[in-house]
C-alpha cells in the first residue's frame, strides 16, 4: 500500500506555519480543500474557523491577520469559491495584511477537460499576492519533505513582507481526499520546533550624508508638519520627541494611533475647511508617513504644499496627488531616531506651534458645544461617543464611507484604543466578518461602527456568530441608505426619485431584524445621550451584539455645515 502523500503534506504545511507564528486559520467547506482543511482542524495548536461563504471566511481571516499582524490562512476548494476571496485578498494587498490564501485545485490532469468545479486558478489574483504559487499535487518521492517544508516557510515569509501581503498557494490534490489509514510520507521538522527557514527582515536605514541633508533642511525650515496615516509604524513617545524637537504640529489620521500623543492636532479636518485658516497655515515642508490622510479637504490642501517628503520602507508610491518632491525609502522610525540625533531635544519657540495647538484647541471645544446641543442623534456625535466610551485596550473596527469620515472629524483622542479600518481599497464589503475576525485576535473589547448598508452587505458573515465564542458589538447607524452620497456635489444635479434609486439605495429590510434572524441581541438607542449607556451595557454584557441608531440623512448633513459653521466661528481672529 502506498504512502499517503496528501495528508503528511498537509500536516507538514500546517505545522510549519505554527511555527511561524500562525494562530488563526478560516475554512470554507468543499471537497477537494478536505486534505488541507482537516489537517488545520485536527491539528490542535490553531483556532479553526468554519464559514458557509468563502467571501465571509477570507474577510474573517482578515481580520485575524489585521488585528495580531501575523498571517492567517483561509482555506477554500476549487472553482468559483476561489473566486469569492479575491476583494478580502485585494484589501490585503493594499492593506499590507499578511494572508495565506489556500485554494484546492484539480490536479493537471483534470484540468481544462471539462471536469467539474474546474477554472483556472493559476494566477486567478493578478498582481496581487507577495508571492504566488501553482503547487503540484502531494507525491511520494525522494527528497519531498524538506521542499514541503521550504514551501510552507516561504509562504509565511513572503506574506509578513516587506511589504505584508497575501501569498496564495493554489493546491492541486488528487482523490483520494481523506486520509487512508497508510503510513504518511515522512517530512520531519526541525528538531528545536523553528521554522524549517527562520527569516530575517533588513531595517532599511538612510546613509549620513542623507540624514545629515534632512536634519538640515529640518532645521532651516521652522513651519513644518508631519503627517501620519495608518501604516505608518511610528510610536507615540518616538512622534513626540520628533514634535518637540522640530517645533512642528502633527497631523494624525484616526487610524495612526499617533492622535493622542504630544504635538498632535486631532481636529485639523474641520480646520482646513476654514479658508482664512488653510490660506494662512500653509507649512513650507511636509514630511508624509504612512497612507494618505483620510480626510479629503487635508489631502486637497497638502496638494499645494512644494515641499513633501514621503517616507515609506517599502517603496510602496502612496502619492495619488503627485505632490511628494521626495521619496525616502526607509525605516520612518529609524530615520527620526537618526535625525533626532541631530536636532536639538526643544526646538525653537515659535507661535507656528502654538497657532496649531489653540486653533486645535478651540475648534475642539466648538465641535463639543454643537454637539452637545441636541439629543437628536447625529452621525458625528455618534462617532464622537463611541470612541470615547470605549473602555482602555479596546478595538474600534470603522466602516469605510461616512464612519471613519465621522471618527476621523469628531472623535477625541484616545491613547489606549486601537482604531482600525479596511482602507487598503476602501470598499464596504467583508465588514462583520472582519469585525468579528478582529475580535478573534484580540483580547480587548471590540466594537464595529459602520453603516446600515455596509452592514446588510456582508450578512454571510453573521451566521453562527453568536455560537463563535466572540464578543463584538456592532453600532449600526441606520440612516436608511448610502449616506456618503449627500455630501458630494453631483447630489443636488440628481432628480430625488432616481437618487433614491440609483445612489442611496435604501434597504427593503429592517437592518435590527436582519440581525435577529442571525441571532444578535438589538439594542435600539432613540437619544443620543442614550448611546453610551447602551454601548457599555452590550459591553458588559458580552458576545455578538447590535445597538442601532436611527438617524435621517438629510439632517445630518445639514448638523455636519452647522458645526464647521462654528468652527470657522471659533477660528476667526480674536
Amino acid at each position: 500500500m502506498s504512502r499517503d502523500a496528501n495528508t503528511a503534506f498537509a500536516r507538514t504545511l500546517v505545522d510549519e506555519w505554527v511555527r511561524a507564528g500562525v494562530r488563526h486559520a478560516c475554512v470554507a467547506p468543499g471537497s477537494r480543500n478536505a486534505p488541507l482543511a482537516l489537517a488545520l482542524v485536527e491539528d490542535g495548536r490553531l483556532r479553526v474557523h468554519v464559514h458557509l461563504d468563502e467571501r465571509s471566511a477570507a474577510f474573517f481571516a482578515l481580520g485575524c491577520a489585521r488585528a495580531s499582524g501575523q498571517p492567517a490562512v483561509v482555506c477554500c476548494t476549487s472553482g468559483t469559491a476561489a473566486a469569492h476571496l479575491h476583494a478580502a485578498v485585494l484589501e490585503a494587498a493594499h492593506g499590507r495584511v499578511p494572508l495565506l490564501v489556500c485554494t484546492a485545485d484539480r490536479p493537471p490532469e483534470l484540468r481544462d477537460t471539462g471536469a467539474g468545479q474546474t477554472i483556472n486558478q493559476v494566477g486567478l489574483y493578478g498582481d496581487a499576492p507577495r508571492w504566488s504559487v501553482d503547487v503540484e499535487a502531494p507525491t511520494d518521492r525522494a527528497g519531498i519533505g524538506p521542499w514541503w517544508r521550504s514551501l510552507a516557510a516561504r509562504a509565511a515569509a513572503s506574506a509578513l513582507g516587506p511589504p505584508a501581503g497575501p501569498v496564495h498557494l493554489n493546491l492541486a490534490f488528487r482523490e483520494p481526499l481523506a486520509p487512508t489509514g497508510a503510513e504518511l510520507v515522512d517530512a520531519p521538522g526541525r528538531v528545536d520546533g523553528r521554522p524549517w527557514t527562520v527569516t530575517t527582515r533588513p531595517v532599511r536605514t538612510a546613509d549620513t550624508a542623507t540624514v545629515a541633508r534632512l536634519a538640515q533642511t529640518i532645521r532651516d525650515v521652522p513651519k513644518g508638519l508631519l503627517v501620519a496615516g495608518w501604516g505608518s509604524g511610528l510610536d507615540a513617545p518616538l512622534v513626540t520627541r520628533f514634535a518637540r524637537a522640530t517645533g512642528w504640529p502633527v497631523l494624525a489620521d484616526a487610524l495612526s494611533d499617533l492622535r493622542a500623543c504630544d504635538g498632535a492636532v486631532s481636529t485639523y479636518d474641520a480646520m482646513l475647511r476654514v479658508d482664512e485658516f488653510a490660506a494662512t497655515h500653509r507649512p513650507d515642508l511636509v514630511v508624509r508617513v504612512g497612507a494618505p490622510s483620510i480626510s479629503a479637504t487635508a489631502t486637497r490642501w497638502l496638494a499645494e504644499v512644494e515641499a513633501q517628503w514621503l517616507l515609506d520602507p517599502d517603496h510602496q508610491w502612496l502619492d495619488p496627488g503627485h505632490t511628494a518632491t521626495d521619496r525616502i525609502a526607509v525605516d520612518p522610525s529609524a530615520l527620526l531616531d537618526d535625525l533626532l540625533a541631530r536636532l536639538p531635544a526643544t526646538g525653537p519657540g515659535s507661535s507656528w506651534a502654538r497657532d496649531w495647538h489653540d486653533a486645535d484647541r478651540r475648534a475642539g471645544d466648538a465641535i463639543t458645544e454643537q454637539l452637545g446641543g441636541s439629543e437628536d442623534p447625529f452621525e458625528g456625535r455618534i462617532a464622537r461617543d463611541v470612541v470615547a466610551t470605549l473602555p482602555t485596550l479596546a478595538t474600534l473596527v470603522v466602516g469605510s464611507s461616512m464612519p471613519v469620515r465621522d471618527v476621523e472629524t469628531f472623535a477625541e483622542p484616545q491613547a489606549e484604543v486601537r482604531v482600525i479600518a479596511n482602507r487598503g481599497v476602501n470598499g464596504i464589503d467583508g465588514f462583520a466578518s472582519t469585525t468579528l475576525g478582529v475580535a478573534a485576535a484580540s483580547r480587548g473589547a471590540v466594537v464595529g461602527l459602520t453603516g446600515d448598508l455596509s452592514f446588510l452587505h456582508d450578512t454571510n458573515g453573521l451566521l453562527g456568530a453568536p455560537d463563535r465564542e466572540l464578543d463584538a458589538t456592532f453600532v449600526v447607524v441606520d440612516n436608511r441608505g448610502g449616506g456618503i452620497f449627500s455630501f458630494l456635489p453631483y447630489q443636488a444635479q440628481v432628480a430625488p426619485e432616481h437618487f433614491e434609486q440609483v445612489l442611496a439605495t435604501p434597504p427593503a429590510v429592517d437592518v435590527a431584524d436582519v440581525a435577529r434572524t442571525y441571532g444578535l441581541a438589538v439594542s435600539e438607542v432613540e437619544k443620543a445621550s442614550d448611546l453610551a449607556p447602551a454601548l457599555r451595557e452590550a459591553l458588559a454584557a458580552g458576545g455578538v451584539r447590535m445597538v442601532r441608531v436611527r438617524t435621517d440623512r438629510s439632517v445630518n448633513v445639514a448638523r455636519h455645515r452647522e458645526v464647521f459653521e462654528a468652527v470657522a466661528a471659533a477660528l476667526r481672529p480674536r
